[in-house]
């Protein structure tokens, strides 16, 4: 665990502040979760916070409570600089290095004049003025909810807070199934429900809120996955005609790389999606076991994350990047076949 200048931090913060947060681009739930939590705690110690994120996120977050306030800097460019420029220091949630918002976004924050704080559990992350950042940790809203108990201030948890940080958590540990999972997670789960949160409606809100089309597309994705023979791998792929066709909406793939890994005596799973407007591959890992998606992520795809959990890209096409993968797992059979035993 690293832990920066936090003391330092706590005693800034006794004054109001102009406070702008961040999440990464693409955000998916931990990212929203931890962002506008983060947010409401601020807000009730006096301070302004606002927060801007990169891009829009998943259609599911957007009954979070505060998200009708976040600011997204890809469409309300004006107003998200000038929070920036108004504000007196900048939290970066759930991403451990600038280039994860964006290159847009990224040259405006290499620009900013004060100061940075980092909250993030993922790996080797860039250094800034104050950080807490801990790869033990479930999610970045668990780490949210401790940075709220080191200040005392676990009493000013109220619903809204609470169905924030619960809905990261629950979304970044797979329903609480993931090896990141503590008892530490279940006890803050158990404080949030009793602070508010309505699991059950979370729940429904995250899982069972599906289009159509979104059904449709897991269809397709099923229908396209793929078992790398005697490498405990399984891949999906979608291309860009196939998104089209099922009338493809931001969040419509989360969580289909999991089915791969569902697959019995499967390890290591990958979905790879075709994304003309950017011109690549965007692909998410995961794995059981030993076998670092996060390191294998890094070497070939310009990627990272989690051990068991991580992302990247591929600038070949669907069919050369599929070839590749193929190629590439097959170096890693004996590591593979034993990263895992149930």
């Amino acid at each position: 665990m690293i832990l920066k200048n936090f003391e330092d931090l706590t005693v800034y913060l006794n004054s109001p502040r102009n406070i702008v947060i961040i999440g990464h681009r693409n955000p998916d739930g931990d990212a929203v979760g931890s962002t506008l939590g983060l947010k409401h705690y601020l807000d009730k110690k006096g301070h302004t916070a606002n927060v801007v994120m990169p891009n829009e996120y998943p259609d599911f977050l957007h009954w979070l409570p505060g998200s009708d306030t976040v600011k997204r800097f890809d469409h309300q460019n004006k107003q998200s600089v000038r929070a920036l420029e108004k504000s007196d220091i900048v939290f970066l949630l759930d991403f451990n290095a600038l280039h994860r918002v964006g290159d847009d976004m990224k040259n405006t924050l290499e620009k900013y004049k004060n100061d940075f704080a980092l909250i993030d559990h993922h790996q080797q992350p860039d250094d800034f003025a104050y950080m807490y950042s801990d790869t033990a940790m479930s999610s970045t809203c668990e780490m949210v909810y401790n940075f709220i108990e080191m200040n005392n201030d676990v009493d000013l948890i109220d619903e809204n807070i609470a169905t924030c940080i619960y809905t990261g958590i629950m979304t970044d540990t797979g329903s609480f199934r993931f090896r990141s999972t503590t008892s530490k997670t279940h006890n803050i789960i158990a404080t949030l429900i009793d602070k508010g949160a309505k699991n059950d409606r979370i729940h429904n809100n995250v899982y069972d809120a599906n289009s159509y089309g979104r059904l449709q597309l897991l269809g397709q994705a099923l229908t396209n996955l793929k078992i790398v023979e005697d490498c405990h791998t399984a891949f999906i792929t979608l291309t860009q005609e196939e998104k089209n066709k099922f009338n493809f909406e931001k969040g419509d793939t989360e969580g289909v790389v999991n089915y791969a890994l569902s697959v019995k005596g499967i390890n290591l799973a990958a979905i790879f999606i075709e994304d003309v407007e950017q011109g690549i591959i965007k692909i998410s890992f995961r794995s059981k076991g030993k076998f670092s998606v996060n390191q294998f992520a890094r070497k070939y795809y310009n990627g990272g994350g989690h051990d068991n959990a991580a992302g990247g890209r591929s600038l070949d096409n669907m069919q050369e990047t599929a070839e590749k993968f193929t190629a590439l797992v097959k170096k890693y059979k004996q590591e593979l076949a034993t990263s895992y035993e149930a």
